[in-house]
């Protein structure tokens, strides 16, 4: 399963990926809002620097139009196309942005298909040519329902047609969602900083270590 890192924020990107674990990155207009601190007077001058900077580091940077027109997604997704072989321009699940995926997908444009929330919604993204569609399971926890069975519905829906478009887990909350996407089969989880940050961890890898480390300083000792 390929690993995402979801951030507009270029140090993280560069953590993450010196790792040697890291596939791409996706980003967003909230977390592009809450990382825009460099004084640009011009933000999508700023937002093309970022995204740059992330291509530089991993090969799929997912980057999300603010259009929600289709013709607008259209501008917005060439202009961002021609900035770096890397960049997956990323396109809201509605109508619109279905005639919009239809059309990069001609120009065969890679594309990340978001706010998905449905099965349906997923096979209609992945008929109009997605590269990659992204339902949100965290937030369909937040509402009481069980975002991993959707992922689970949208695999088994995957394996009887045979679809290219690739499923990428959203909105993880916690390092498990990450385990259960991988058994169930997703292509790809994108994951916040602060949860891929602890996929490395496990106290008894640390308290082993330090016996390990211990042990080895008497040896020295002696």
């Amino acid at each position: 399963m390929k690993l995402f890192l979801d951030t507009a924020n270029v140090a993280q990107v560069a953590e993450i990926a010196a790792w040697g674990v890291l596939d791409g990155v996706t980003t967003n207009p909230s977390l592009v809002a809450k990382e825009a601190k460099d004084g640009t007077k011009n933000p999508l001058d700023a937002f093309k620097k970022t995204v740059l900077e992330m291509c530089k580091l991993v090969p799929c940077v997912s980057a999300q139009v603010t259009a929600t027109d289709t013709e607008g997604m259209k501008k917005q997704g060439l202009e961002y196309a021609r900035w770096h072989k890397n960049v997956v321009v990323k396109v809201p699940m509605t109508v619109e942005g279905l005639k919009a995926v239809k059309f990069f997908a001609s120009k065969k444009i890679k594309t990340n298909v978001t706010l998905v929330f449905s099965a349906a919604q997923a096979m209609l993204a992945a008929k109009a040519g997605a590269t990659i569609i992204s339902p949100f399971i965290g937030r369909l926890d937040d509402q009481g329902e069980d975002g991993m069975s959707l992922i689970a519905e949208i695999m088994e829906i995957w394996q009887q047609y045979n679809f290219k478009t690739e499923v990428l887990v959203a909105s993880t909350r916690h390092p498990r969602h990450i385990v259960d996407a991988a058994r169930i089969g997703a292509h790809i989880c994108t994951i916040p900083y602060d949860v891929f940050r602890k996929l490395p961890g496990h106290a008894l890898t640390d308290n082993g270590l330090r016996k390990f480390q211990s042990d080895w300083g008497k040896v020295i000792g002696q």
